[in-house]
């Protein structure tokens, strides 16, 4: 049965993701990822595996993210089971100061694997548009999440 310790674990790996991030450190980064994980980026390029994971951050924080510092924020975390949480949050990257709002969704799967460890199985990054999203509520009152409505 999952506990708030549980709870207090997966967002403690989320922690530790955005501390990895700002150190530019893509090693502690992919460990934080199963072996097998998968990575769904804003602009829809997936990565699979944690040294595809690994990688690909080695580059970025030399390149296009360099410099560059990691804001998270959860929005909630459910508990699955035992061995699975799934996050929802935002996030984005920035330099100077923290941006007031966040320009990401983000969805991660989090098991706790054989060593008792959580790790990520699988993240999901998607770019908010909020002109967008308003012009959809606007034109489709409906589509307005319940959350936003009450």
């Amino acid at each position: 049965m999952p506990t708030p310790d549980d709870s207090a674990a997966v967002t403690a790996v989320l922690d530790a993701l955005v501390a990895a991030w700002n150190r530019h450190d893509a090693d502690a980064y992919g460990r934080l990822f199963t072996e097998d994980a998968t990575y769904a980026t804003y602009v829809g390029t997936l990565y699979q595996g944690r040294q595809d994971i690994t990688e690909s951050h080695r580059v970025l924080f030399t390149t296009f993210l360099k410099d560059t510092l990691l804001a998270d924020e959860v929005v909630g975390v459910r508990l699955l089971g035992p061995d699975t949480a799934v996050v929802t949050g935002r996030g984005d990257t920035y330099k100077g100061g923290r941006p007031r709002r966040l320009g990401k969704v983000q969805t991660y799967t989090l098991v706790r694997e054989a060593d008792g460890e959580w790790r990520i199985a699988a993240f999901q990054n998607t770019k908010r548009r909020p002109l967008m999203e308003a012009v959809s509520f606007r034109f489709a009152p409906g589509l307005v999440p319940a959350a936003a409505r009450a």
